[in-house]
């Protein structure tokens, strides 16, 4: 059984207090509806075990969900990357919601800026909605960034890291409550390994491989 992430402990622990409560007091569809409630926060919230592959090169999706795009975009100016291929990633509301490092690298940056909350499908809200930016660099000094964006019902956007921690491939950087996407930035030579509508996992799935450095 997967665990459940500690972000999502208040949600189980609420929802179960509350059906316990409701069923003793006897408000038949109150419990049953906190019940449901509660089991569908320890399902959205669950952590399960992920083991990157160790493919040399190999760039893993930094989300689970659904391939929405693959295109060559200018990179985000605050990343200060010029060119690069985007890869946006849907998240359901089914889907694990726990996001993972794309690659092994140190955290250049991060930038947060509020937004709105149009659903996360859609192409504006890579702009308009809430976001947040991270910037990595691996070992070869190449900039790799991801953004978490807030989608229709997600409200709420977490980061675990901060500017010069080291990250390794894989491993939990954040996580978006209740329904988002994440779009990646790659190197425009990076050899991309997925296509539009293939659903992929988060820490496993190889998105695509960067170039061998000598």
């Amino acid at each position: 059984m997967d665990r459940i992430h500690p972000e999502g402990h208040r949600w189980v622990i609420g929802f179960g207090l509350a059906t316990i409560i409701f069923f003793l007091l006897g408000w038949g569809w109150l419990w049953k509806l906190t019940l449901i409630l509660g089991i569908f926060c320890g399902s959205f919230f669950r952590d399960p075990e992920r083991f990157a592959p160790l493919k040399e090169g190999s760039i893993v999706s930094p989300a689970d969900g659904r391939v929405l795009s693959v295109t060559e975009v200018d990179g985000p100016e605050l990343a200060g990357i010029k060119e690069s291929i985007k890869v946006s990633i849907f998240m359901s509301i089914f889907n694990v919601h726990v996001n993972r490092s794309p690659a092994a690298g140190r955290v250049l940056d991060i930038h947060y800026k509020a937004g709105k909350f149009f659903s996360a499908n859609l192409d504006k809200a890579a702009e308009e909605n809430e976001r947040n930016l991270v910037v990595i660099e691996d070992d070869y000094q190449r900039r790799i960034a991801f953004i978490q964006i807030a989608g229709l019902i997600a409200r709420r956007i977490v980061c675990f890291v901060e500017p010069d921690d080291r990250l390794e491939k894989g491993e939990r950087f954040g996580l978006i409550r209740f329904g988002s996407r994440v779009d990646l930035y790659l190197p425009t030579d990076t050899e991309i390994d997925v296509s539009v509508g293939q659903h992929v996992k988060a820490g496993e799935t190889i998105i695509g491989y960067l170039p061998n450095v000598d």
